[in-house]
């Protein structure tokens, strides 16, 4: 969930830039601009957090994370960008005991990333960025919803109750973007040709993002600012499920520590439901928060 060629929302080939919440938006950060290395750069990331989206992926603690780039010269590249998470067995375990009680065997403890795609520059200081991405969970024991039921409780209900990822859903997702950077500007548009992340009858759903990263030519130091918005089709399978929709926002600045390294330190909040996203203590992992990094790009 990051990326233009670094580690960083949308300015990492906007695929990237998936990263900027999560660390916001990958998987991410907004990092300096990476060194001139060729056309394949590596990366490795010390956050405080895994933020994507505005939602902690990592409940609160730290994270690393890492990956690799490929840019050919003809405006093609491919990718891959890794992270550890916890929001898959958080939610199972966290899920009130009558509905939906812990699954102590699920193990879900990294996201990897895949994504590929093309960017161009069509006029001066205008470029175009589209591709896919598919994010990967590799998971065991998942349950399934079609038999996994707690005790006296229907199958039905206990998917209508429960936030993100408690019905048995696999939160592996494929989404296609396009986005457009003008000068220190960047809108992107996701669409999600699957399910989103394990929630129920979200193919469809679609992200909006407007990042800003302006440079302000004093220290290295760029200033981030980021809005987004989760749109989630309506579930209507279930009368009780919970708006998976919301806002995000974040507030930030990075620094460019020279020789690849790039420090990076934002304010990220959401007005996400505590129903919809919670953690292990069934508190808001969407709620206001600061999220610092490190960056080394290769």
């Amino acid at each position: 969930m990051k990326k233009v060629f670094s580690i960083s929302a949308i300015l990492f080939a906007s695929c990237c830039a998936i990263s900027s919440a999560m660390a916001e938006d990958a998987p991410a950060t907004d990092a300096a601009a990476a060194p001139d290395t060729g056309p394949v750069t590596a990366n490795v990331t010390l956050a405080s957090q895994y933020r994507y989206r505005g939602i902690s992926q990592t409940n609160s603690a730290p994270a690393i994370q890492g990956g690799f780039d490929y840019a050919h010269e003809s405006g093609f590249y491919l990718g891959n960008w890794n992270s550890n998470i916890s929001w898959m067995s958080d939610n199972y375990s966290a899920s009130p005991a009558q509905l939906s009680p812990a699954v102590p065997g699920l193990s879900a403890p990294i996201e990897m990333d895949f994504y590929g795609g093309y960017k161009t520059e069509i006029f001066k200081d205008l470029n175009l960025d589209v591709g896919v991405l598919e994010y990967y969970y590799p998971t065991k024991n998942l349950p399934n919803k079609t038999t996994y039921t707690a005790p006296g409780v229907t199958t039905t209900a206990y998917g209508s109750f429960t936030g993100r990822q408690t019905q048995g859903n696999s939160g592996n997702t494929t989404e296609i973007y396009a986005g457009a950077t003008y000068a220190f500007a960047t809108f992107k548009y996701s669409y999600a040709l699957t399910n989103l992340f394990g929630i129920d009858n979200s193919k469809g759903s679609s992200y909006y993002d407007l990042s800003l990263n302006y440079d302000t030519g004093i220290a290295g130091v760029t200033l981030n600012g980021h809005v987004g918005r989760q749109v989630v089709p309506n579930t209507p399978n279930f009368s009780k499920e919970p708006n998976f929709s919301y806002t995000d926002w974040k507030l930030g600045l990075t620094k460019d520590l020279g020789h690849g390294m790039s420090g990076a330190f934002a304010y990220i909040s959401t007005n996400a439901l505590n129903a919809a996203y919670f953690n292990t203590s069934l508190s808001n992992t969407g709620k206001g928060t600061s999220v610092a990094s490190i960056t080394k790009t290769f």
